[in-house]
Formats: C-alpha cells, sequence, structure tokens
C-alpha cells in the first residue's frame, strides 16, 4: 500500500492510500485535488475518512459522493452529512481493498468530536498532533486535547504520523521558545528546513520523534515547565495544567 500527500490550499495534505487501482481518502477538503489523481492513475475510489468537521476536511465530501457513493467514515460525535458510518472509538473500519482494518479512536479537544485512525504503524490524526505541534481549542477542551495527545503518545514509537496541515517550520519557531535547549529537535528542524526547500512534505513524522521535539508531548520535562513558568509567572501545578499554558502562549505566539 502506497500512502500519498494530496497538497490542497495553502498548507493541507489529503492523504491517499492506494493498493494497486483501490484508493481511499482521508479528510478530502478539495474534491478536485482528489478527482484529477484519481483519473491521473486511474484509480478507483473505496472509501472516504473524515477526522472532523471542518470545512478545509470535508468541504469535498458532497462533491466526491455524487461521482463516487462510496462509505464515508466519519465521527459519531459531530453532524457531518454525508457520514453514513458513524464511529465511536474502538470502532473497526475495514478496507478490505487495501488489506488494511483502522480502529477508530476518540481524541477530543481540537472538536468536541474528533477521532483519529489508528493500525499498527499507521495513525491518522487530523488536526489533533501536528509535527512538533497540536491543534487549536476550537471546541474540546485542554484537558481533553491534553489527555488525547497523551494517548496518542503511547503508541509504538515507529508509529508513522499522518496529520494534515505542514505547520511543521512554524511550530518549530514556537517549540525553540518553549524549550529552548534540544539538540534533537534543533537536528530535527535543520532536516525539515531542508526537506521544505527541495518542496517535500516534512510529513508523516513518528511518535518517537514527536516525544523528543514537541513541546506538547513534553510537558513533565522540566525546560519545558521552566519556560512556561517565565512565560506566565507561575510555576504550573502539573503536565496538564503545563500544557494548557502552553497552548494559550502558542496561541498568542
Amino acid at each position: 500500500m502506497d500512502i500519498i500527500p494530496l497538497p490542497a490550499f495553502r498548507d493541507n495534505y489529503i492523504w491517499l492510500l492506494r493498493r494497486q487501482r483501490a484508493a481511499v481518502v482521508v479528510d478530502p477538503g478539495d474534491a478536485a485535488v482528489v478527482e484529477d489523481y484519481l483519473q491521473e492513475q486511474e484509480l478507483a475510489l473505496r472509501a472516504i475518512l473524515i477526522t472532523h468537521h471542518h470545512a478545509d476536511h470535508i468541504g469535498g465530501l458532497k462533491e466526491l459522493l455524487t461521482r463516487h457513493p462510496v462509505p464515508v467514515y466519519g465521527p459519531a460525535g459531530e453532524a457531518i452529512e454525508g457520514v453514513d458510518h458513524p464511529l465511536r472509538d474502538g470502532d473497526a473500519v475495514p478496507l478490505p481493498e487495501l488489506a488494511l482494518r483502522l480502529t477508530a479512536l476518540d481524541v477530543p479537544g481540537h472538536t468536541a468530536g474528533h477521532i483519529a485512525y489508528h493500525a499498527p504503524g499507521l495513525l491518522f490524526c487530523g488536526d489533533t498532533l501536528f509535527a512538533a505541534g497540536c491543534g487549536r481549542l476550537l471546541g474540546g477542551t485542554a484537558a481533553q486535547l491534553h489527555a488525547s495527545l497523551q494517548r496518542l503518545a503511547a503508541l509504538p514509537g515507529d508509529t508513522a504520523v499522518y496529520c494534515t496541515h505542514e505547520y511543521t517550520l512554524a511550530n518549530l519557531r514556537f517549540a525553540q521558545a518553549a524549550e529552548p535547549d534540544n539538540a534533537l529537535r534543533d537536528a530535527y528542524r535543520l532536516r525539515c528546513e531542508a526537506q521544505r526547500a527541495r518542496a517535500v512534505p516534512t510529513l508523516p513524522t513518528t511518535i518517537a520523534e514527536q516525544l523528543q521535539v514537541n513541546p506538547f508531548l513534553r510537558t513533565a520535562e522540566p525546560a519545558v515547565i521552566e519556560a512556561v513558568t517565565r512565560h506566565c509567572g507561575q510555576c504550573p501545578a502539573d503536565a496538564a495544567a503545563c500544557f494548557a499554558a502552553l497552548r494559550r502562549w502558542k496561541d498568542a505566539f
């Protein structure tokens, strides 16, 4: 199976999974981008996966369904027109054409009903976890998002993380402020800068990599706590409070 990033809008990726002539897409915000690739590669669309309700993730859904009447999987906790397979935590997503079976994970925070799709070695996490960052709070709470990120952080380190925005370099600028002395993060930044200079996506990343560089997964680290304390003028009580303060700091960064 191949996983192809289809760039959309300014910084979105629509992930297309393909095996032979079968294809599945994740968060098709733009139907034209998907349709062009399907026609160019002579692929048959077999299913659509949705992580949450924002327009840049579902905007192409209605148009795609007029041409491809396929199953649409999405979060049961969000009202999304076109989703005919609503998913709750632990529900299976069988994709036999890809020889793949995904599991839905509830990961609220960015939105209240956000889900991710997981299989051994693979994670499609929408806007919950980004390379060196995480989503804004646009319907969920900081406590929810912190718990969701901790859940994803507990996945095996070699899990490939397919998030849906090319925010990496901007996130790394904030990560420098949130943890000034992190040599692994600095080496990661240089690699990412070289990739973007060649117009190559910085994604996927891995869980192991993000545990080393992403301040939102490092809120128990003394250096991150110290930076948050300096910024806020108050030491956070615990990792969850550190995360909430870090998210507010990033919002205004």
